[in-house]
């Protein structure tokens, strides 16, 4: 599987999606991590192991504590990916808008009459 591959499917889980914006506040513990889930905590780890394949998280070693840490750059990959995406996107919404105005336009001049 490429890289952007591997990234996406880690991102496709909403349970990791949620562990991600938890890390985005900061570092934390496996246990902090599945805190809000109903989960148990072998299955928090086997999330984890996906968000660490795909580059997303890694884990860091403080004595006993393993904090874990949001990995940015898998982020920013997907981001110049979509760029591309996002300019097309955006002409075409300008275009709408510039479409919808003319209806709504003629609408109120179908109005006045």
């Amino acid at each position: 599987m490429d890289e952007l591959s591997t990234i996406f499917a880690a991102l496709a889980d909403p349970t990791r999606r949620a562990m991600l914006a938890r890390l985005a506040a900061g570092e934390a513990t496996v246990g902090e991590l599945a805190a809000p889930h109903d989960i148990s905590l072998p299955a928090v780890s086997r999330h984890l192991k996906v968000l660490e394949r795909a580059g997303l998280v890694s884990k860091g070693r403080d004595a006993q504590w393993r904090p874990c840490r949001l990995e940015t750059k898998p982020l920013e990959e997907i981001e110049e990916w979509m760029s591309t995406y996002r300019k097309f996107f955006e002409g075409r919404l300008d275009a709408l808008d510039t479409h919808l105005n003319v209806i709504m336009g003629r609408s109120a001049e179908k109005e006045e009459s």
